[in-house]
């Protein structure tokens, strides 16, 4: 019976350190991302200079993506405006 005390006692002590580790892990964590964030914010993408002469699709690409889009909606379907991405 006396071993039963001790495995009890042991199992308690086991799981409370292993459940304080976690959420010291967790905390640091949370602080670590709190801190980058912090020090080095996400920056904007700039918008890119003479971007809409270079993202439109030429004639011939056009011309394919209309019978392309023709062709599988049997007709219904039309493109009004492609641009590269």
């Amino acid at each position: 019976m006396e071993n039963l005390g001790i495995g009890f006692e042991l199992m308690v002590v086991g799981m409370s350190t292993v459940f304080l580790i976690l959420l010291i892990v967790i905390w640091g964590g949370k602080l670590l991302i709190k801190t980058v964030n912090r020090i080095a914010p996400e920056e904007e993408a700039a918008p890119r200079k003479g971007a809409a002469a270079s993202d439109t699709v030429d004639g011939n690409t056009m011309a394919v993506l209309q019978q392309v889009v023709s062709q599988i909606t049997g007709g219904k379907g039309r493109v009004a405006s492609a641009r590269k991405i």
